[in-house]
């Protein structure tokens, strides 16, 4: 079954290697991905308030099943990184993170991992280690069935 995927990361660093995750997702028939938005939105949004920024998470996180945090240098040092997680534990979304630190961005460099930031109870799996473009989809369901069992 599809699964609707919130991609939660730090977009000043990140922002190129998570669009590999997010493409490599959403070119899967019937994937759908949430979380995403253009440099314009990313800049119009940075000059609004804390309470704007929050609405527009909440906005976006809606119709999701699963929050993935892609984690790069400097995820474990964002405040809306960390909103993002509280606001899909709250929703009951599936939980896991993807070091995407070793996936090269645009001028073909990597970045340094800052650690893992969800508990140990959540999985953890390195996009280039682990294969995430054919695992993922797994990944993701198995992030669901750990928040919905049956």
């Amino acid at each position: 079954m599809a699964r609707h995927v919130f991609f939660s990361f730090q977009f000043s660093e990140d922002n190129s290697r998570a669009e590999v995750v997010r493409n490599s997702w959403v070119t899967k028939r019937t994937q759908t991905a949430a979380g995403f938005f253009d440099r314009d939105t990313r800049e119009e949004l940075k000059r609004q308030s804390s309470s704007i920024i929050k609405k527009w998470i909440r906005a976006s996180l809606k119709g999701t099943s699963v929050t993935a945090v892609l984690v790069g240098s400097k995820t474990c040092d964002s405040r809306w990184v960390k909103f993002e997680i509280e606001e899909s534990k709250k929703r009951g979304n599936g939980l896991l993170e993807i070091d995407i630190s070793k996936i090269k961005n645009f001028e073909g460099k990597t970045s340094r991992f800052c650690g893992w930031v969800l508990p140990d109870d959540y999985a953890g799996y390195g996009w280039n280690k682990h294969n995430g473009h054919d695992n993922f989809g797994d990944w993701v369901e198995k992030a669901y069935r750990q928040a919905n069992p049956e």
